[in-house]
């Protein structure tokens, strides 16, 4: 078995893992970070959205070996000292998170929209997150909490 080190939330880890490894089962099964949701095993959901050396991903799409030497950030990782990040806040002001199983998945990918595009509209933010699918159909309040966390972040 191949060992992979990478950096997962600002630690270094190295462990010993299958080829066959998912990032996600490494993340949720080895490190205990339960954050990380599997939602669909075919890539569809969006529930798995990490970062990876700074670019929102689908961890059920990569090897964990893939990610040998890479710095990996999970939901777990966006609050400092404490406190929540401004898109952490922003869902939970505007109540961007109904049932919680997509929330994950969708606040990763929602930093990486508003860090690619600081003043996204309303459309451009819906077509950004068009690869995280909430059951419960919250979209409206997302897209209200995307903009506000757009603005506390510097948008």
């Amino acid at each position: 078995m191949p060992t992979v080190s990478m950096t997962v939330n600002g630690k270094s880890v190295s462990k010993d893992v299958e080829d066959r490894t998912l990032l996600v089962q490494f993340l949720r099964q080895d490190l205990g970070l339960t954050g990380t949701h599997v939602g669909c095993d075919t890539s569809q959901c969006g529930a798995c959205v990490v970062h990876i050396d700074g670019r929102s991903v689908k961890s059920c799409t990569m090897l964990a070996a893939q990610c040998d030497g890479s710095d990996v950030t999970t939901i777990e990782g966006l609050a400092t000292n404490g406190e929540l990040h401004p898109m952490q806040q922003a869902f939970m002001d505007n109540h961007g998170l109904q049932c919680g199983f997509c929330t994950p998945g969708m606040v990763m990918s929602a930093v990486d929209l508003v860090k690619n595009h600081p003043n996204a509209d309303e459309a451009t933010i819906r077509a950004e997150l068009e690869g995280n699918i909430c059951r419960c159909t919250g979209y409206h309040n997302i897209v209200k909490a995307v903009q506000q966390a757009a603005k506390a972040m510097g948008g």
